[in-house]
């Protein structure tokens, strides 16, 4: 296995090489950076594993340099975890939403700085060695869960989270009709049960966002009392 690189984004030179020296010790190899723009223009030329990155820095903040890592195709899939000296709720939603795989407040412990970058990078290693495609194609209508996009003859289709996995579940389940409850306990978790207003508006946005017409469904069919069945191309 490559040695693993890490990019480290802190403008306080103490943490900096304290972080550096400890992460090196544990055999990965570290690039430290006092600003966000030198991190992205490095990330340019060479892509690291991981990138641990200050919220607080002098010019672009961290939160704005996250934003541009993940609306580049070429930096989207490299895993950032969110550094900073901010106790607010509001930061580290705006870096999870943002796609921030992990989150640590100074001050932080540098053994469990070092467990969180471990288990950050070894989720990424099983996402590399995944395998290459894993599509489901019904007709017109492609689900690409490796990289969680959904095409209809071609077109990408724009769906949430939850209606992405609602669309799997039907789809990889296709003829055979898959009770509410079990929909809501798989997408929703177990303790969801009784919520199936939830589950049907979720249905009712899946079938728009298709152009799947409830009284003549191309793809979704809701058997009374019972639950939803997935078509494909059969009306």
């Amino acid at each position: 296995m490559h040695e693993q690189k890490i990019y480290l984004v802190e403008d306080d030179e103490n943490i900096r090489e304290l972080v550096k020296c400890t992460l090196e010790s544990f055999s990965y190899q570290v690039d430290a950076f006092e600003t966000a723009e030198e991190m992205l223009s490095q990330a340019k030329k060479t892509l690291p594993d991981l990138i641990l990155l200050d919220i607080m820095l002098p010019g672009m903040d961290g939160i704005a340099a996250l934003r541009i890592l993940k609306e580049n195709p070429a930096t989207e899939p490299v895993p950032v975890i969110m550094l900073t000296a901010k106790n607010s709720e509001i930061d580290k939603v705006r870096g999870l939403d943002l796609g921030a795989d992990d989150y640590i407040g100074k001050p932080f412990g540098i053994l469990e700085l070092t467990a969180r970058v471990r288990t950050v990078l070894r989720r990424r290693e099983k996402h590399l060695t995944a395998p290459v495609s894993q599509l489901i194609e019904v007709g017109d209508l492609c689900i690409d869960d490796q990289k969680h996009l959904v095409t209809q003859a071609g077109k990408p289709v724009d769906l949430t989270l939850k209606e992405y996995h609602l669309l799997k579940m039907l789809a990889e389940n296709r003829e055979r009709v898959i009770p509410r409850e079990e929909l809501l306990n798989v997408i929703w978790g177990i303790n969801f049960a009784g919520e199936t207003r939830t589950l049907d508006m979720h249905i009712k946005s899946l079938r728009a966002k298709l152009s799947d017409n409830p009284d003549s469904p191309k793809y979704i069919k809701t058997v009374r009392g019972v639950g939803y069945l997935f078509l494909g191309e059969q009306p």
